[in-house]
């Protein structure tokens, strides 16, 4: 796939992250921030869905397994939604924690499709 498209989504789940266990640690609720970055994260993710769709009949095919590179792509477009369902429905610090780890889960996935797509033997 594209490295800074990569790059981007993975540096916004990172810091989506970081301000959302920050802020669950002060026992604060996810802020409106935090959430919309996560919602920037999906919405990334979907584009990501119609580049991978796409970036075959281009003749750029992944290099590693593309049954791995669905696999962590399908997980990953999962997790944010459901993290930040839970998190707006529950509202309390550790929800806000969750989300935070929610997101680096995100980024290392996002990092390891990077690796499956491009850099990967097959």
């Amino acid at each position: 796939m594209i490295l800074w498209f990569t790059t981007l989504q993975i540096v916004i789940a990172v810091t989506a992250g970081l301000f959302a266990v920050i802020a669950g640690l002060l026992g604060r609720r996810p802020s409106d921030y935090t959430v919309g970055a996560l919602a920037l994260v999906e919405v990334l993710l979907i584009v990501q869905v119609v580049m991978a769709i796409i970036a075959p009949f281009a003749g750029n095919p992944p290099s590693g397994d593309p049954l791995e590179f669905w696999v962590y792509l399908i997980s990953a477009a999962l997790l944010p939604v459901g993290g930040v369902v839970w998190a707006l429905l529950e509202r309390s610090r550790w929800s806000t924690v969750i989300l935070g780890v929610v997101a680096f889960a995100v980024a290392i996935m996002l990092w390891r499709m990077e690796v499956i797509w491009t850099v990967q033997v097959a």
